[in-house]
């Protein structure tokens, strides 16, 4: 896993490092020679710089470009520098690394790489005057683009920006920063390394998942097993007006493909024989209905869930007073995990939250935004603007487990947080939650019900997408061709 922190963490950690003994201008150095480290520069290169230790990364680094003789200038938007940023302008000047004021007609025609070393990652707001004119004029040179810690404009806690650089490369410096992943910053920061210079680790963080962190949930199975050791998982939804009966055999499907023994979907009767033609290896199971809205049977209900190991409830649910009374019910007399998504979250933001405060169940919320602002109370724009501390809060009130989909996935149960930056815009398509939490529940079939897992569900799901985006692409892709690509992403976990 990689740690990830807030900005007030990094300043935090930053400034420790220097009171137990490492110098700024110690830790400026060690910076510009990882990020010389980390390119293979070929030049001409222009380092913009604006002012503080941001700018001071890159004066530092012209020095080192115009040792190895790599041409290099310097475009200066401020006349103002942070201590350190002071001392690196000086050496700048002293071995006569080209330094030019940024002007309108700045162009950077004669460059091969322009790096961004603009504002760090305490900037806040938006970059107006001269600095939004050089961001601007980066964005539309055709250059490669190197930014130094963060995107200069991009808030380094939220993700968001009205206008920021956008990078082929951002080399981060000490522990990833939130803003780095949240949010818009997949479109702006392009490859993504971190560069460890040091700085010592005595803040809280929360965890960017990897493929190897799930290596135990994909261990090898042992070959005198059967399907009653790896779960029968039952995913209960569908209604008249969204019976989607090809999404809802993808369900099903994509459970099977995460690695469970058995299957089963249950539906309203009168839907059930649209969807029976696009199930092979799923189990069908109904509900009596009224008007293609599922009906309250608790009798039928346990028997179709006597040995179920795991529930995904509420996709394609639609909206009945009965749907209240099924969830209330499972949540009150089954001790399985419980995915509730889709229509099931609509439900649950209407009913009482003591009811899930006091359930017998492991319970998975996968809210997007609108449907976590349905369960919350807080507005979306509130909630993009800090997606991990809202998640970690609802968890901590409902005793549950939160996976706050996004562009980069929060998944947390109040302790624990995991962030998967996993998955394409291919995958902004109709099914593709559902296909989510079919994994999810095929999981939890055989692997612990705690946030880890959960986030392997995300991972899953996001590196199935990935893989089928490449196949196809991110315009035409289906739900269906992330469910196709599901073997490949776990082979993949598992270094085949």
């Amino acid at each position: 896993m990689k740690r990830v922190v807030s900005t007030r963490v990094m300043r935090f950690e930053d400034a420790e490092t220097i009171r137990r003994g490492t110098s700024g201008r110690e830790l400026m150095q060690r910076a510009a020679t990882r990020i010389f480290e980390s390119y293979a520069w070929q030049g001409p290169v222009a380092v913009v710089c604006g002012s503080g230790n941001n700018a001071g990364d890159g004066y530092a680094l012209a020095v080192l470009l115009h040792g190895a003789k790599i041409a290099c200038t310097v475009y200066s938007l401020s006349d103002s520098f942070s201590e350190e940023g002071a001392y690196y302008y000086g050496k700048c000047k002293e071995i006569g690394v080209k330094i030019a004021d940024f002007t309108e007609k700045t162009d950077f025609s004669d460059c091969t790489e322009i790096v961004d070393c603009i504002f760090g990652t305490g900037f806040r707001g938006l970059a107006d005057g001269i600095f939004a004119q050089a961001i601007k004029r980066i964005n539309q040179s055709g250059k490669i683009v190197i930014s130094v810690d963060i995107n200069s404009g991009l808030n380094g806690d939220t993700g968001l920006s009205p206008l920021c650089v956008k990078s082929n490369v951002t080399l981060s410096i000490g522990s990833l920063k939130q803003g780095l992943l949240l949010n818009q910053a997949k479109d702006c920061v392009g490859l993504l390394q971190n560069l460890d210079i040091g700085i010592g680790h005595f803040g809280e963080c929360v965890s960017l998942c990897e493929s190897k962190d799930f290596s135990h949930i994909f261990a090898p199975r042992r070959e005198d097993s059967h399907k009653g050791n790896y779960g029968y998982v039952s995913i209960l939804g569908g209604c008249r007006e969204y019976a989607g009966a090809v999404k809802l055999a993808n369900l099903s499907c994509s459970a099977l493909r995460a690695g469970c023994g058995v299957a089963q979907l249950i539906l309203p009767e009168s839907i059930a024989p649209s969807v029976a033609p696009y199930l092979l290896e799923s189990t069908l199971a109904v509900l009596p209905d009224h008007d293609g809205h599922i009906l309250f049977d608790a009798d039928r209900l346990d028997a179709l869930l006597a040995r179920q190991a795991a529930l995904a409830i509420g996709m394609g649910w639609g909206r009945s007073p009965e749907n209240a009374k099924i969830l209330q019910h499972v949540l009150q007399n089954y001790d399985i995990p419980l995915v509730i998504d889709a229509d099931g979250l609509n439900t649950l933001s209407e009913m009482d939250s003591e009811i899930v405060k006091r359930s017998a169940c492991r319970v998975v919320l996968t809210p997007h935004l609108k449907e976590m602002e349905r369960l919350s109370g807080v507005p979306i724009a509130s909630l993009r603007e800090d997606p991990i501390g809202r998640a970690e809060a609802l968890a901590r009130q409902w005793g549950v487990i939160v996976l706050l989909k996004g562009a980069c996935t929060v998944i947390t149960d109040g302790k624990d947080t995991y962030l998967v930056n996993r998955g394409c815009a291919g995958m902004a398509t109709a099914g593709s939650g559902d296909v989510l939490s079919g994994i999810l529940v095929g999981l939890l079939g055989y692997a612990p019900c705690d946030p880890l897992t959960v986030a392997c569900g995300a991972y899953v799901a996001g590196l199935a997408g990935e893989l089928a985006a490449r196949d196809v692409n991110t315009i035409s892709m289906l739900a269906s061709d992330t469910v196709a690509h599901v073997p490949s992403a776990i082979s993949k976990m598992m270094g085949k």
